[in-house]
């Protein structure tokens, strides 16, 4: 008797963890079907998560008992014939700046710290919806203003394919559940590359959409002009079926248009005969650690042999991109905290109250300038696109470095962290566009990112030429 225990214990462990390392995309036909349960699937990724978190650190806060009965709830409905689709009945976790009604709400804050919101975010409202089951909210940076999720107020989250480097930022928790199967999918949002980043540091697929085709309504923002929230999850169809969620016009949000929400994972069939690669050599490629340039080279060939064909792009305002990306994001975010970094100044991390107290430097002038350099930087990409498709290169110029270091090694030269981290990310808040980070290969155990950037609202291009690499 003892030995049958042993064994049906044996057996539902390794089901458990069958399941929690498969993507949405394979959950989804499990959980419509009834050969798994919503509750099986949940209890499963929560105990796992539970057990995880004392070594990554991803997850601020659980919702253990809301997230069960939303995912009996899910079962009930699949039972009785209502499904919804492909998030129906999956567990996932989200960044802790959006607001669940009656539920904390930190920002990775002290000042926070009990924040708890009276409304759902629109993309919360939206999951719900889909009947997605919300099983806790994921560390950040404070404030989602870094780029490594060294949090002093909730401690630093862990890279879960090494834990001595960063997981990346802001959105690390994010990056470091999805990537660690403590969630099967998840949120983040992205100011200067806070989805991209911390996907191309811990291997997963990130993207940042379109401004305006997401609902930023119940998002605590760093800067208004600069941000956006998008998907983190473990395949690009599981992106593409989270975006067809989450998009959408709003109209508790002014910066949303009303464009139409497309079938996301349909657009996804690997076919790149004749697509049309813009590789830029001048600023995509310089400065880049040799062996993260070459895997990213690697697979633009891979698509060369699949049919597609590269044409070398000049974007000459890149080279004024990083200055106009610090000068928004300090001077609004520095704007939105204002009075507490007058009158708490002390309650921010040091870092974060630094950067405040920078974008209060700045002058009109300057900020305006910015805007110009912004405006010229979209005509720039707007001629691009006249002749490619789509561009791709590095997510990141080199690897995350160790949790506490400020700078990072490119080519065996230190270079400063925060100036180089978002080089290559921050263009695509700047113009807007949508740009997708999917995994290419490894350097030293860590993993590398690939970014695909197209015009406004082709996020189905975008993803469908990650879709190829990703099938490769």
């Amino acid at each position: 008797m003892q030995t049958l225990r042993c064994g049906i214990s044996q057996e539902v462990i390794t089901l458990s963890n069958s399941l929690i390392t498969k993507s949405v995309e394979e959950l989804a036909p499990l959980l419509e079907t009834r050969v798994i349960s919503s509750v099986e699937l949940t209890k499963a990724v929560l105990d796992h998560a539970e057990t995880k978190n004392k070594e990554i650190n991803a997850y601020i806060s659980f919702s253990r008992k809301e997230a069960v009965e939303a995912a009996e709830k899910a079962d009930k409905e699949i039972r009785i014939g209502h499904y919804r689709g492909m998030y129906h009945g999956i567990p996932m976790a989200i960044k802790d700046n959006l607001y669940i009604k009656n539920d904390v709400t930190t920002i990775g804050s002290k000042i926070h710290q009990n924040f708890v919101p009276d409304y759902d975010a629109t993309v919360v409202k939206k999951l719900r919806e889909a009947g997605a089951v919300l099983t806790g909210k994921l560390n950040m940076h404070e404030y989602a203003w870094g780029a490594t999720t060294n949090n002093p107020h909730f401690g630093p989250t862990r890279n879960p394919r090494n834990l001595q480097h960063i997981p990346g930022g802001s959105s690390g928790g994010s990056g470091a559940a999805v990537a660690a199967d403590m969630s099967a999918a998840s949120l983040g949002t992205d100011t200067a590359g806070s989805i991209r980043i911390p996907s191309s540091a811990c291997g997963i697929v990130g993207l940042k959409p379109t401004y305006g085709l997401v609902s930023k309504y119940g998002c605590f923002p760093l800067s208004w002009s600069l941000d956006h929230i998008g998907p983190m999850t473990k395949t690009v169809k599981d992106a593409a079926g989270l975006l067809e969620v989450i998009a959408g016009f709003d109209k508790n949000d002014s910066t949303v248009l009303n464009v139409p929400v497309e079938n996301y994972t349909k657009q996804l069939t690997g076919n790149v005969k004749d697509l049309v690669i813009g590789v830029n050599e001048e600023y995509f490629f310089h400065q880049v650690d040799a062996e993260i340039e070459a895997l990213v080279r690697k697979n633009i060939q891979r698509l060369v042999d699949q049919g597609a064909k590269v044409v070398e792009i000049k974007i000459p305002t890149l080279q004024y991109s990083e200055w106009a990306e610090m000068i928004t994001a300090l001077t609004e975010a520095s704007t939105v905290h204002h009075r507490n970094l007058i009158e708490r100044p002390d309650d921010f991390g040091d870092d974060v109250r630094l950067l405040f107290e920078l974008g209060e430097i700045p002058s009109a002038v300057d900020y305006l300038q910015a805007q110009q350099v912004r405006r010229q930087l979209k005509q720039d990409f707007q001629k691009a696109f006249e002749k490619v498709d789509v561009l791709i290169f590095p997510t990141l110029p080199m690897l995350p470095p160790k949790i506490g270091e400020d700078d990072a090694e490119i080519n065996g030269r230190r270079v400063d962290l925060m100036d180089n981290i978002v080089r290559f990310t921050g263009p695509g808040n700047l113009t807007g566009l949508p740009a997708l980070s999917v995994p290419c290969g490894y350097k030293s155990e860590l993993p590398v990112g690939l970014q695909i950037m197209g015009p406004a609202f082709k996020e189905g291009l975008v993803l469908n030429v990650g879709y190829a690499l990703e099938q490769g």
